[in-house]
């Protein structure tokens, strides 16, 4: 048992207590959607595991996945992409061409693991991450294009990007000059469904007639009806969008649309390229062996030059329990950010009135420079440039 105190986004805090991993990191092949077929049998013990080399072929049982009283694949539970931390969004060049790791790539990456996961226990202080437990062969979470590389963005969301940066690079005059995340508002759904430095969790319940997914950051929770109801007219949209699923085979497909325009992207905590009202997410929840089989296909033509793919394994993890996350209750990060912004202001105005050098800039990662413009108080050029095309 250890006491963990979280300090989130911009710096939201949660304070609670949750059992650490205790077991050694496990070599698991579970394949991705779409990934390359030569890739190694789904749920198979991967060669080089930390643990027991896997059983000979045939003496493992083929899985069945568990079903709800009312006949329909059960998905319910606390899962986490912890065991997805080590692997890479995009596939380094030195795995291009292949989906999976090599034997000896594979051993290097679960020495890394265990070493991670011996740092964790081990650690002394108040603060925990998150870490995995079983070592996964996939080279990237992208999975199509075959390259495992996110496509270009398009130049309207060049525009949206440069954007942002500019505004981020200077002292915010409000709190909505910082992100959804920042605010406490929302991770969008990719953004709560990769795994961060913390607060991994996902918490399935099922009905009939609806499944509902909790995330444990900011504690989002969408409610998706499977009773073929059509989606809510194009004029009302959110930050969640509007999700309808149905079952295909073994298979939770949901498709959703009607998201809020330039809100969040496809990154940890909804970092990324912000996508568009145009984006259309169709995400796959599949049971395996090893957990949730989980495939997002990403289409948005506003912000992307082509549709795309993201695959990961949702995973159990000794003792992880869905932590109470009072963001805005423990947001001192937004407003020491503020303060720190409108204490930069008047140095800046004495700097003027003193005729002295202007101090350092926080807002360009310590960069020194003036990120008021030519003249202290106007917009940076950059801004001005971005805004006018």
């Amino acid at each position: 048992m250890s006491t963990r105190f979280w300090f989130g986004g911009a710096a939201a805090v949660a304070i609670s207590v949750a059992v650490s991993a205790t077991v050694p990191v496990a070599g698991q092949t579970s394949r991705a959607p779409g990934s390359n077929p030569q890739a190694s049998a789904q749920n198979s013990n991967a060669k080089g595991s930390a643990e027991a080399p896997g059983p000979k072929p045939g003496a493992r049982k083929a899985f069945t996945a568990p079903r709800t009283p009312w006949g329909d694949p059960d998905l319910q539970g606390v899962w986490t992409t912890d065991d997805m931390l080590s692997i890479p969004m995009e596939r380094p060049e030195q795995f291009a061409g292949r989906a999976e790791l090599t034997d000896e790539e594979f051993a290097d990456r679960a020495k890394r693991d265990q070493a991670a996961l011996e740092r964790n226990k081990n650690a002394v202080g108040a603060f925990r991450g998150d870490v995995g437990s079983r070592t996964f062969r996939q080279t990237s979470r992208v999975i199509e294009p075959a390259d495992g590389r996110i496509p270009p963005t398009t130049p309207e969301a060049q525009r949206r990007v440069a954007l942002r940066q500019a505004l981020r690079s200077n002292p915010p005059s409000s709190w909505e000059d910082r992100s959804l995340y920042d605010r406490c508002i929302t991770r969008g759904i990719m953004g709560s469904t990769l795994p961060v430095i913390y607060g991994n969790g996902n918490q399935i319940f099922q009905t009939p007639n609806s499944v509902v997914i909790n995330y444990e950051m900011v504690h989002d929770t969408r409610v998706i009806p499977l009773d073929g109801r059509p989606h809510v007219g194009s004029k009302i949209k959110t930050y969640l969008g509007d999700a309808r699923g149905h079952w295909e085979g073994n298979t939770l497909v949901v498709e959703t649309t009607n998201f809020l325009d330039d809100r969040t992207g496809i990154g940890g905590n909804g970092n990324g390229a912000p996508t568009s009202e145009a984006l259309k997410l169709v995400e796959r929840f599949t049971r395996v062996e090893a957990g949730i089989q989980y495939e997002a296909a990403i289409d948005d033509p506003k912000t992307f030059t082509r549709p795309w793919k993201i695959g990961m394994t949702f995973t159990t993890q000794p003792g992880y329990t869905i932590l109470p996350y009072e963001c805005h209750e423990g947001n001192r990060g937004l407003e020491d950010i503020l303060s720190a912004a409108r204490a930069y202001d008047r140095a800046v105005a004495d700097a003027v009135k003193n005729g002295t050098p202007l101090p350092p800039s926080v807002w360009l990662d310590g960069q020194e420079g003036n990120v008021y413009g030519p003249t202290p108080g106007q917009v940076p050029v950059n801004l001005n440039e971005t805004l006018s095309r």
